[in-house]
């Protein structure tokens, strides 16, 4: 055994300057993918600071999306609504007699009441659908430019290590000449 090393090739030079290329595009690629979820969760966290109760209501309709899709849920949503609808039977009821036997003023204001209640429950709902599609958005957003960074880095690559090879080939040329050359020198 020597302790010589073995003799390097373009090959493996090629294949030693390629695997690094890749090992750095890797690097490149990680740190923006981290940069931009940074990005993001610093946005989700502002978002949230200034709609507290858009994000709640939000979670609370993608927790019950969720838990609709179990088995256990289905269940338990149709034991729910068959008693909500019971519920909001016999409150109609109980408020058809209660708006009789009021004055027409009292039930004036009682609309007025009920409507507005009616009204900002569902521009709670409005809110917290709108905060999830513009959750969403930012998600196909934050995809779709690590999607594109991806293809630009895999471009890059391809022409790195074509130049490389194109490098390699120029210098191999250039050893065989300086090789034969030696060569023809040494034996005129």
């Amino acid at each position: 055994m020597s302790d010589t090393p073995a003799p390097s090739t373009p090959d493996t030079e090629r294949d030693q300057l390629r695997a690094k290329i890749e090992a750095s595009e890797r690097r490149i690629a990680e740190r923006t993918l981290a940069d931009q979820a940074k990005e993001a969760a610093d946005a989700a966290l502002e978002y949230t600071k200034e709609n507290p109760l858009k994000v709640v209501g939000g979670a609370v309709a993608i927790g019950l999306l969720i838990g609709l899709m179990t088995n256990p849920g289905r269940r338990f949503a149709s034991r729910a609504a068959t008693g909500t609808a019971a519920a909001v039977s016999g409150a109609a009821a109980s408020t058809t007699r209660a708006a009789k036997n009021a004055t027409a003023e009292g039930s004036r204001l009682g609309n007025l009441i009920s409507d507005a209640i009616i009204a900002f429950g569902i521009k709670l709902m409005d809110d917290a659908m709108d905060a999830g599609r513009a959750g969403k958005d930012a998600l196909e957003d934050a995809g779709d430019s690590a999607a594109a960074r991806a293809r630009a880095l895999r471009r890059e690559a391809s022409y790195l290590a074509g130049s490389a090879a194109d490098k390699g080939r120029t210098a191999a040329r250039r050893s065989r000449r300086k090789a034969s050359r030696a060569v023809r020198d040494l034996t005129n």
